[in-house]
């Protein structure tokens, strides 16, 4: 018996299959490096055409504080309550509640009286409306083109189809005293939704409005006008019922001076004309034509007081807003942000890459087990 026939066998240690799989992993990996750069560098050129033809767009922001008049019988509480996110919504008054502003912004009447916003074109040399701008000098460019009629083209082909239909419809309705809009006008109110936004801080109050544009000067004009008309919205419904009074009590203090004007004039006249004569029936007419002067002048007087005040309390119960920070004309661009661009585009690339890789090489396997097993 030799000394190897002696020598007992070692017992044989266990593969560690997971090692083994990472190596060989790594190995296929390392084998098929040119197609993982081939894909990526195809995905970073896409990336790149993406990043340069996608439409620039800035992007502006103004911070306002609403002021609401009233004042609380809480005193100090209301601020501290204000401090810790808690509206105890004590004013005097009926306040519309800055929640509420960013619905007023996305309501059809908002949107329209913004589509009719002039803005400062480049190239353009005189100013145009938003809705004019859109629908007769705004291109969508290379890439916007592309996606229309490519994965947009269903879409197209179906609002082709469809518009004389719906036009007809649209025209067949009684539209009397309903809000109604036109297919693009339909367009932009949804594109304005997306573009023009209100966000508030329930904690501070504190109001943000952001408005987007192809251009910076047109991004702050429209930020500006969309700020002028929230303002003009919110003060419209605070004062709606004080205005009503005020016009009501206007109405009948013009009424009211004619009147009191017309006695004054007819006692002035019988005055004048009876200046010598002391009979018992001037005097009658005289006191008459008097106490429908007295008459007309206390009601007159006493309209013209409740005139003023309310006057005054149109402007007491008009809100202010504290512009915290003003629109302003940006110097950078909001979209692209290209370098953010080809980088998401070249990982995506990366994970492709590998993942053709390692699928190319499951499906030769699967493919020769399918073989043998045949």
């Amino acid at each position: 018996m030799t000394e190897n026939q002696n020598t007992p066998l070692l017992p044989q240690q266990p593969v560690e299959e997971d090692e083994i799989d990472l190596i060989q992993l790594a190995k296929t990996l390392w084998n098929s490096r040119k197609t993982v750069i081939k894909i990526t560098i195809i995905f970073m050129v896409l990336g790149l055409l993406v990043a340069l033809f996608t439409p620039v767009e800035y992007s502006v922001t103004t911070v306002m504080v609403p002021q609401v008049g009233g004042k609380s019988k809480l005193g100090g509480l209301s601020s501290l309550a204000a401090m810790a996110g808690v509206n105890l919504n004590v004013s005097g008054g009926s306040e519309l509640s800055p929640v509420v502003y960013p619905e007023i912004v996305q309501s059809i009447p908002f949107q329209k009286a913004l589509l009719q916003t002039k803005l400062t074109i480049k190239g353009i040399n005189h100013p145009v409306t938003y809705y004019d701008y859109f629908t007769k000098y705004y291109k969508t460019g290379i890439l916007g083109n592309i996606i229309k009629y490519t994965i947009g083209l269903p879409g197209t082909i179906k609002k082709a189809i469809f518009a004389k239909k719906k036009s007809r419809a649209n025209a067949a309705a009684d539209t009397s005293g309903l809000i109604w809009l036109t297919k693009k006008q339909e367009q932009l109110v949804k594109q304005l939704k997306k573009t023009v936004y209100v966000n508030v801080d329930n904690k501070t109050g504190n109001v943000s409005l952001t408005a987007i544009m192809p251009q910076a000067l047109a991004a702050a004009q429209l930020g500006q006008r969309a700020q002028q008309l929230l303002q003009q919205f919110i003060i419209n419904y605070k004062i709606k019922k004080t205005k009503a009074q005020l016009n009501f009590i206007q109405g009948r203090y013009d009424v009211q001076k004619k009147k009191f004007e017309e006695a004054q004039d007819r006692l002035a006249r019988f005055m004048d004309q009876n200046r010598n004569v002391s009979t018992a029936v001037a005097q009658a007419q005289q006191e008459r034509l008097q106490n429908e002067y007295q008459l007309a002048f206390g009601v007159y007087s006493n309209l013209a007081q409740q005139l003023e005040q309310a006057k005054i309390q149109v402007k007491q119960e008009t809100p202010v807003f504290s512009i915290i920070q003003p629109v302003t004309v940006p110097s950078l661009r909001y979209k692209p942000k290209r370098i953010l661009i080809l980088i998401i585009w070249t990982f995506i690339g990366i994970i492709i890459g590998i993942g053709w890789v390692f699928g190319k090489e499951y499906l030769q396997k699967v493919k020769k087990e399918w073989d043998e097993k045949e």
